[in-house]
């Protein structure tokens, strides 16, 4: 087995410099996609996300869950989660995603907008808990939505379409020079699911 095979055959980097973004488009079958997308609706412990804004906890529409390999803790928007076990379900994506970019992960955060009002704005994915310049697959289901990523330095913008089923990896540098969106939208009336896996750095007891 070709150990580099993955990178011969990775698509070409959606940015243009500081940063790597692969878009890998559709990798699930639509009526595969629609299966899992059910299942995700329905298996996982959703809860509202929650952030710290000015001292104050704010509760988002948009819904979270947590699942990894152990009950790992992560931290963003000063919010700590610690990690659920994995369901059949995910770690069939997970076993997908990582066939597919070449990566291992042992971590998903996923996120469920029920419709395009809800979104998340520019951020990048450098907490701590992450493996430095890790690799995150990020898996889509259900609407198609605008994904945007922003220069830190040059305020460069690069925009995708994630569609149904569809696979889009960032690399390397990306999180430290560059943040990314999902923007809102008034034309989306329907539910999109987005799991984020991700290698968790091993935490010492």
């Amino acid at each position: 087995m070709d150990l580099f095979e993955h990178l011969k055959t990775r698509p070409n980097n959606l940015l243009p410099r500081d940063g790597e973004v692969h878009y890998y488009g559709p990798i699930i079958p639509h009526e595969k996609a629609n299966f899992f997308l059910n299942e995700l609706m329905q298996e996982i412990e959703w809860k509202n996300d929650q952030a710290v804004l000015f001292g104050k906890t704010i509760i988002t529409n948009r819904k979270v869950a947590w699942y990894a390999d152990e009950p790992f803790s992560y931290t963003y928007s000063k919010i700590k989660k610690t990690a659920l076990p994995w369901t059949k379900t995910l770690l069939n994506l997970k076993d997908i995603t990582e066939k597919e970019s070449g990566e291992e992960y042992n971590s998903c955060l996923l996120n469920l907008y029920h419709n395009g009002s809800e979104g998340v704005s520019w951020h990048s994915d450098g907490e701590k808990d992450l493996k430095e310049n890790g690799a995150i697959g990020s898996l889509s289901f259900g609407a198609q939505r605008k994904f945007s990523f922003k220069h830190k330095r040059t305020k460069e913008n690069v925009s995708k379409i994630l569609e149904h089923g569809s696979l889009l990896v960032m690399l390397g540098m990306t999180q430290k020079h560059w943040v990314h969106q999902l923007p809102t939208t008034k034309t989306i009336h329907t539910p999109r699911v987005n799991l984020t896996f991700r290698k968790i750095a091993i935490q010492l007891p």
